[in-house]
């Protein structure tokens, strides 16, 4: 079979840099991942219990995190980040003050910042969101695919492939149907793809989507 490889980690030093940028030594690394774990699920979470009551999507494309000795740098690009801003000081507040408590760092400083992306359906993170939330209100994932595929036409990208596995539509096998528009070349190291992974829990079970999107050639 052949070997498969995760797009962003194949073009590390490329066309893709490093979400999280610190230094550690070898014994305290293991420490680091997973305090970085942390801080991307607690901001996920403050984000979705907020949000559950608009539209359900999050719309966090991803999360870069830096850390000096005496601080951690967190910038969150958003897709839809009114979401947070409409009462910006107060939420962001809190949310420091959620992931303060989470991580509970006495020493260490946090700054949030919230950036806004200018396409956010260009992101794979964002598709796959609105691709989940079709599937949870038993849209079929053809059409939720072809809907995807639409919204990323709009944002000059150069070509798209998604893919759906799991219980589709509740059938007993489970099976893997995935759809591409345009060219998605993953052997290029030269190409920038985006892609991401993301599971969706709906009530027959869990299914994986996963999406690549080809930006542009460097």
């Amino acid at each position: 079979m052949g070997q498969k490889i995760n797009p962003l980690g194949f073009r590390l030093g490329t066309t893709q840099s490093h979400h999280s940028l610190w230094f550690a030594q070898p014994k305290k690394y293991s420490e680091g991942l997973e305090e970085d774990k942390k801080i991307r699920d607690c901001i996920k979470n403050y984000v979705k219990k907020k949000i559950r009551i608009s539209s359900g999507m999050e719309g966090i494309a991803r999360i870069e995190i830096q850390k000096r000795i005496d601080l951690i740098q967190i910038i969150i690009y958003m897709g839809f980040p009114k979401l947070l801003i409409e009462d910006k000081p107060r939420r962001v507040e809190e949310l420091q003050m959620n992931v303060q408590k989470e991580l509970n760092c006495v020493n260490r400083k946090l700054n949030i910042a919230i950036t806004r992306i200018s396409n956010p359906y260009g992101h794979p993170n964002i598709l796959a969101e609105f691709i989940a939330g079709q599937l949870k209100n038993r849209v079929s994932f053809r059409k939720a695919m072809k809907k995807a595929i639409e919204l990323t036409e709009q944002t000059n990208t150069k070509g798209i492939q998604v893919q759906i596995a799991g219980r589709i539509d509740g059938k007993e096998i489970a099976r893997v149907e995935w759809i591409r528009e345009g060219r998605v070349p993953l052997q290029t190291i030269e190409a920038k793809i985006d892609y991401c992974s993301y599971t969706v829990r709906t009530i027959y079970g869990v299914l994986g989507i996963k999406i690549w999107i080809f930006v542009d050639e460097e």
